[in-house]
């Protein structure tokens, strides 16, 4: 009886360890002429890696990297010395044997137990060298730019190669449907712009070309990605094309980026950690840009995102400073009207800004001890002395307290303009215009709505042309 109860015992325990390794992950490495030497599991998150595990080899170059979790899918990599390093899928079969050469890793690499990683490997490398071929046209396209019938032969022939290529994605998509690889290479897949037929009445068929165009590139851009589908966090795929999209794809304007970010968030609603990955996306994207008015953006992200229970990844007091950011940024976005300041002057009378009949006032915030304030406003003052024909004039605004280094300054450099001073800060002027560092240049038209910011005085003139002739 107790020989019985023994064997059923044993019987239960390597049921149970081979269930835990079923569920888990036991990833096998021979890695020919490299020994004692630690390797890595790493794996992509958007265009970043990280190190997942870590093992190291024996004198034969053999190591087992397992663990009794499944690993969320994606694709990793195997971290070798010397930075080197080759990729591999993670789908729902996480228990194989990979082996290569250490000296020609990428060709000798081979996979027994994952049909996937193969067909991943056999697609890699024929996609390299179609690339390559893609390369060489291109090259040869450049080199022969000068010889039209060669550059006619050569451009048809990228075409063709780019329609093959095209092609050979489709392909490997469907030929693994259900599977990793699959979800990968199409979302990979370029938008088929359909060849609109523009009727010959219309007087300019170009322009209405390149509109139907642009909507249709932007309306079908993620028609192969599957917001639902989170394992494309786990690759550098979605990142790449959501950095596509948002930089090259949509016109850089405020209003249309942020109607793009509710069709975008509607598609990954259903989703949390692809809701997550993408708002974390575009929270990093439009934070670091330096375009004007992309301030806008963040504070879409802040009150649609950031600042409600649906960003429970981030803490309070994270939250609680974008709070007091976004308070700073809001009064004066772009399109915003400027909020009236009103302060002493170098002509010892109060001036407002709201009093400024000109249809451009430079709102120029500075500094008489600022080192960049020095370069900034003698360019100023050249400018405004050499452009007064454009009705406008510069409403300045020392923001130090101290009078007699102010007053000095305007009396050296005999700064023409006006000249305001509030040195308790009464008029709020740097809660109004998000004063934080100096020098800073506003523009406000004649109704005093602000029209640019942060905008450097070289880009003053053409700025205001361009106003003048497209806007006004």
């Amino acid at each position: 009886m107790r020989k019985i109860f023994l064997l059923a015992f044993i019987s239960l325990v390597t049921s149970l360890s081979y269930s835990q390794l079923k569920n888990g992950y036991e990833i096998s490495l021979n890695i020919n002429g490299l020994r004692d030497s630690t390797i890595f599991l790493a794996y992509h998150l958007g265009d970043k890696q990280y190190i997942n595990d870590t093992v190291k080899l024996d004198k034969a170059g053999n190591a087992i990297i397992r663990g009794t979790q499944t690993l969320p899918q994606g694709i990793y990599m195997i971290v070798l010395p010397g930075r080197k390093y080759f990729e591999m899928l993670m789908g729902q079969d996480q228990q194989f044997m990979v082996s290569c050469s250490y000296s020609d890793f990428f060709n000798t690499l081979r996979f027994s137990g994952s049909e996937e990683n193969t067909a991943f490997m056999d697609y890699q490398r024929k996609w390299i060298l179609k690339q390559q071929q893609a390369a060489a046209l291109s090259k040869r396209i450049q080199e022969n730019k000068q010889n039209r019938d060669s550059v006619k032969i050569l451009t048809e022939q990228e075409r063709n190669l780019g329609n093959e290529m095209k092609a050979y994605l489709r392909s490997v998509a469907d030929t693994n449907k259900g599977n990793l690889l699959s979800v990968i290479v199409r979302a990979m897949l370029p938008v088929e712009i359909p060849d609109f037929k523009i009727p010959s009445v219309v007087s300019n068929p170009d322009s209405v070309k390149y509109l139907l165009n642009y909507n249709y590139n932007k309306n079908h851009f993620f028609d192969n990605i599957d917001f639902n589908d989170e394992r494309l966090i786990r690759t550098p795929i979605l990142q790449g094309r959501l950095n596509a999209f948002f930089t090259n794809v949509v016109i850089q304007a405020p209003d249309t980026i942020n109607r793009e970010i509710d069709r975008m968030m509607l598609k990954c609603k259903n989703n949390y950690k692809m809701f997550q990955f993408v708002s974390v996306y575009l929270f990093n994207h439009f934070r670091e840009s330096e375009i004007m008015g992309h301030d806008a953006v963040m504070v879409k992200l802040a009150d649609d995102i950031y600042l409600t229970p649906k960003a429970d990844w981030v803490t309070k007091e994270f939250k609680e400073d974008l709070r007091k950011q976004i308070a700073l940024i809001k009064p004066n976005l772009i399109g915003k009207k400027g909020e009236n300041i009103v302060m002493d002057s170098y002509k010892g009378i109060f001036v407002s800004l709201y009093d400024v009949e000109k249809d451009f006032t430079i709102l120029y915030f500075w500094e008489p001890n600022c080192g960049h304030c020095k370069e900034v406003t003698p360019k100023l003052k050249a400018f405004y002395e050499k452009r007064k024909d454009y009705s406008l004039e510069v409403f300045a605004v020392c923001t130090i307290a101290d009078k007699e280094k102010w007053a000095k300054y305007i009396e050296e450099n005999k700064l023409p303009w006006i000249n305001g001073w509030d040195p308790q800060r009464s008029s709020r002027f740097d809660y109004y215009y998000n004063v934080q560092s100096t020098p800073l240049v506003y523009i406000l038209d004649k109704n005093k709505k602000i029209i640019a910011k942060k905008i450097s005085i070289e880009d003053l003139g053409s700025f205001i042309d361009n106003y003048r002739k497209y806007v006004k």
